[in-house]
Parts: structure tokens; C-alpha cells; sequence
């Protein structure tokens, strides 16, 4: 049986240029890397929710494997994985703009597809949808859905927008947008037939881009990782959608609709939760981990953070 241990929430390195997201924890490595850890929190409704053992690791295993997967699509920030919970990286500059793909209609927060058509809305994103759709069915094709990207530590949460947005915005400009749709579509399909060949269902997932400093796009932070995406299995998809039943998940899901079961949306003192949604989190987390990459999990050594401090001086050298 896998140990558990503590969840690893906190960094605190000797290093400079520290930005804090509500999952990962980045610093600089000279002028143009930069050394990115992932913890164990969990974030949901754009708040930072508990932290989740192993979830950290996951992350940044299943990122790192994603990116040598996809690389033909598009160039990315990774450079190494020194350790379970790190990732060196080619120093970029975010694009405003989280670029999200769906391709399903369904979701419980306010940015999902599925909250405003069923309070009645039929134009959504700058997409067009008919009546009569059902919650967790098929799109006739993945739709590009942006949001804005909030600062870090921001309360204000992320805003719809459509493409036209982004570009009339001066978010990013249309050429650049163009090139970024393009391979957010392309990636999407990827994940869905790595996902398909692995017997899972990837439903909706976020992407975010990054500009070198010579101008040079990059696929930059996570990719089709459990937090960032939706995941569900597919044995037994048909027969829960038709008996009115939630699918069976590998995400962040299950979290999600505990607190909106309970009330919680983002707004007010996060309630707890009972602690087998936790431990059933972790399971989902390892398990579309080997799933979808075909390997053991095998967990880091622990404390993480005693891990990291010993890691650290090897990773400096390289990057003098």
C-alpha cells in the first residue's frame, strides 16, 4: 500500500526573482531560465483549496511527459527534471490569456459551457449552441473557449472572453493569436488520442503560451495534467450518461463538486471536506498518471522539501 505523508505546500529556496501561482512556485536561474517547483496544493474556483499528497509529482512527471510527447506540435519551456518537483525551463513571458479547449459540453463553475446554457444562454465564448444538449455529451468539434488570466493572489476571477476579445483587447495580437489557436487545437486532438488509446475520455483542458525573449512561442506551465484538464474514464461513460449519472473522473472533478455540493463557489472560508475525497483525489491523480503514460508511479523520496534542498547546489552549477 502507498505510504502517505504529509503534503508538500511550502517552498522556501535561496534563490532569487520568487513568483508564487496557486500551485507552483517559480525562481530565477540567471537571465534566462528559470527553476519551476510544483506542491501539492489543489486550487478550485480560483482558490487554493488544501493540498493533496503526491499531487505535486504527479504534475510535474505527467507535465514533462506530456511536453517530450507533443513536441512536434509546438516548442516548450522544458529543459530538465532534475527531481520529481522540479522543472528547469526556458524563461518566457506569459501570454494574458489561458487559452481552453473543450470537447464536451459540461463543467459546475461559472467559465465552464455547461453553467450558462443551462441558465439559458446559447451564445457562449463567441460559439453558437442549439437547444437540446445534454450535460457531459460530445461537441460536434473542441472548441477554443479563453479566459483572462488573473494575476497571482488575485481575488478577481477569470473572465470569459472571445477570440475576437482577445484581439480587439490587445491581449495578443491576431497573428500570434492564429498561431496559438493552431496548435492548442492540435494539442487537444494529440491528448485525446493518447487519452482514447489509455481508456480515458480527455473532456476539456487549459493551455498557456509564452514568448521568448526573442519573440519565439513556447508551451509553457503544465499540459493535460489532472489539474488542467478533464479526464474521464470511458468504460462506462455511455451507460452513466444514460442512466443521469456524473462520469467517472481522474481529475480535480470529484473536489469540485464536493464544495459546489456544499455551496462554495470561490467566495467565503473554504469548508472542509471529508477526508476520503482526499484520499480518493490522490488515487485518481496516480492513477491517470500510469494510465496515460503506461509507467509505475513511483513516489519521491520524503520530505520533499530536505529532497529539493539537496537537489538545489547540482542545479545551480549546471545553470552557472
Amino acid at each position: 500500500m502507498l505510504r502517505t505523508p504529509s503534503p508538500f505546500v511550502d517552498v522556501d529556496l535561496p534563490l532569487p526573482d520568487r513568483w508564487e501561482g496557486k500551485v507552483r512556485v517559480s525562481y530565477a536561474l540567471g537571465a534566462e531560465r528559470r527553476l519551476f517547483v510544483t506542491t501539492d496544493r489543489l486550487s478550485a474556483f480560483d482558490r487554493i483549496i488544501a493540498g493533496v499528497p503526491y499531487k505535486g509529482q504527479v504534475l510535474n512527471e505527467l507535465s514533462a511527459w506530456w511536453f517530450a510527447t507533443t513536441a512536434d506540435i509546438v516548442a516548450n519551456h522544458v529543459i530538465a527534471v532534475p527531481d520529481p518537483n522540479l522543472l528547469v525551463a526556458r524563461a518566457a513571458t506569459t501570454l494574458p490569456v489561458e487559452v481552453v479547449v473543450r470537447g464536451y459540453i459540461t463543467g459546475v463553475t461559472s467559465t465552464s459551457l455547461w453553467q450558462p446554457y443551462a441558465a439559458g444562454a446559447r451564445r457562449i465564448y463567441g460559439h453558437h449552441f442549439p437547444d437540446g444538449l445534454r450535460k457531459n455529451t460530445p461537441l460536434p468539434r473542441p472548441l477554443v473557449t479563453p479566459t483572462t488570466k488573473p494575476p497571482a493572489g488575485s481575488v478577481v476571477h477569470d473572465e470569459p472572453l472571445t477570440s475576437a476579445e482577445v484581439v480587439d483587447r490587445g491581449l495578443v495580437g491576431r497573428r500570434l493569436w492564429d498561431d496559438v489557436t493552431t496548435a492548442a487545437l492540435e494539442l487537444f486532438r494529440r491528448g485525446q488520442d493518447v487519452a482514447g488509446a489509455a481508456g480515458l475520455l480527455l473532456v476539456d483542458t487549459k493551455y498557456e503560451f509564452g514568448l521568448t525573449a526573442d519573440g519565439a512561442l513556447l508551451l509553457i506551465d503544465e499540459l493535460h495534467t489532472p489539474d488542467s484538464s478533464r479526464y474521464w474514464i470511458a468504460a462506462g461513460y455511455e451507460d452513466r450518461l444514460a442512466a443521469g449519472e456524473e462520469p467517472e473522473s481522474l481529475d480535480k472533478e470529484v473536489v469540485r463538486r464536493a464544495l459546489a455540493d456544499v455551496g462554495f463557489r470561490g467566495d467565503g472560508p473554504v469548508p472542509d471536506l471529508p477526508g476520503d475525497v482526499w484520499t480518493a483525489t490522490t488515487r485518481r491523480y496516480i492513477g491517470a498518471f500510469q494510465r496515460l503514460t503506461g509507467q509505475p508511479f513511483v513516489p519521491g523520496r520524503s520530505p520533499v522539501a530536505e529532497r529539493l534542498d539537496a537537489c538545489l547546489d547540482s542545479i545551480q552549477r549546471t545553470s552557472a
